[in-house]
């Protein structure tokens, strides 16, 4: 099994980069805007839901505690 890799100079290797980013079709400034409006918002609802669900949790843990300490 031959597995020698062939070295290229760094110049060839931007140059091949540039040419592949001119293939990339890159999205539009209102899909990014979009997209990251979608993406922060599902963070604040993901954090309410958790900081909602911690907050019940911790207060219903709480409540068991106390009554088991009162025998």
């Amino acid at each position: 099994m031959n597995t020698e890799k062939k070295k290229t100079s760094p110049a060839l290797f931007v140059r091949q980069v540039r040419q592949e980013l001119q293939k990339v079709t890159w999205p539009q400034k209102r899909d990014t805007f979009v997209s990251s409006a979608i993406v922060i918002l599902l963070i604040i609802l993901f954090s309410l839901f958790f900081l909602l669900t911690d907050q019940i949790w911790s207060f219903s843990i709480k409540k068991i505690i106390e009554i088991g300490s009162g025998f």
